[in-house]
């Protein structure tokens, strides 16, 4: 597939509030990812009686009904994408939506918590190495420093009360939980740069639609896979207002948020943002129950967070112009 992009060092200035702090947005975005651990600690064990997959489907099929008219609005759309958009736009369906959203679930039902987050901090090193190989997105040198601050920042909020608590965990027979938000930190790793890729063939409405729409039908194949006659078994009414969470707040308005910042963000700058999910999940935890799980806070918690929200602050006042991704016409078609 050609891409093409404006060459360095051609004026680009944002053309509204949502592209100059496109940055910015894509942080919120994350925080709000992160208000699925409240909804979801009522699905699964102890309050619940739901499996990761049996979770997923129903706030997948949700959102999927709620993005009904932009997906048919955006026929035209998928109409002039080319085969390789296809293939881009069916990997983020697959993957980052459909396989990571089941395997981040399953990793939380084993309440090890610091496993689940500290692993996903190599999220944006491997979105990185995405960036490079797939967008030929190059950092300054100045970048780097700056991301390794934003990881030491989010670090110092997940494991404030023992720094080595990581190396701890994993040597005591936890490693099916972590490898487990390995495997979701990967796949959303590729999303990232996919939806960076996808957005220069498709508007951000049509793209959240199809990552859904497209994701259900795997996820209804991998219920039946786990579940087999009990697909559908354990389903009350009391877990109405949860799935309704799940798919309102960290599913559709954070990803048309997500989407329509990532259009005007590149995919490494983006996926630093991104590290404000386990941030925020951190101080949800720390919520009483029903809300969180009574975590207390300590003073490494706040200094990470300020130095997270520095760094964001910093890529967006001096990120590059760098165009979206675009497919060249004579492909696209």
């Amino acid at each position: 597939m050609a891409v093409t992009t404006t060459k360095p060092g051609t004026d680009r200035r944002p053309t509204s509030m949502v592209d100059r702090f496109s940055v910015v947005l894509v942080a919120l975005a994350a925080v709000m990812w992160a208000s699925d651990t409240y909804f979801r600690a009522q699905l699964i064990p102890p309050l619940g009686r739901l499996t990761a997959s049996q979770i997923v489907v129903v706030e997948d099929a949700l959102i999927t009904l709620f993005l009904l008219g932009f997906l048919i609005r955006g026929w035209s759309e998928m109409r002039r994408l080319g085969r390789n958009g296809w293939i881009a736009i069916a990997l983020i369906g697959i993957g980052p939506q459909a396989v990571a959203t089941v395997l981040f679930t399953q990793s939380f039902s084993y309440h090890h918590f610091a496993e689940t987050f500290v692993l996903q901090q190599t999220q944006p090193l491997i979105a990185i190495l995405l960036a490079w190989l797939i967008l030929g997105e190059r950092r300054r040198p100045w970048f780097w420093p700056a991301a390794a601050l934003a990881l030491i920042g989010v670090y110092m909020v997940v494991f404030a009360q023992d720094l080595g608590a990581p190396l701890s965990d994993l040597q005591h027979g936890r490693l099916e939980a972590g490898l487990f938000a390995l495997g979701a930190a990967a796949l959303w790793a590729s999303g990232t740069v996919l939806g960076r890729l996808v957005l220069g063939s498709l508007s951000f409405q049509t793209t959240t639609a199809l990552r859904f729409a497209l994701a259900l039908p795997v996820l209804i194949l991998i219920l039946f896979w786990q579940n087999g006659s009990g697909a559908f078994s354990h389903y009350q009414v009391s877990y109405l207002f949860p799935f309704l969470g799940i798919a309102l707040v960290p599913g559709l308005l954070a990803l048309l948020l997500y989407y329509r910042a990532l259009a005007s963000t590149p995919a490494s700058l983006a996926t630093i943002a991104e590290t404000a999910y386990p941030v925020a999940a951190t101080f949800i935890a720390s919520a009483p129950p029903p809300y969180g799980f009574s975590q207390p806070l300590y003073p490494a918690q706040f200094a990470g967070t300020a130095l997270l929200i520095a760094v964001v602050l910093i890529l967006n006042w001096t990120k590059e112009r760098v165009p979206p991704v675009v497919v060249a016409k004579d492909e696209a078609a």
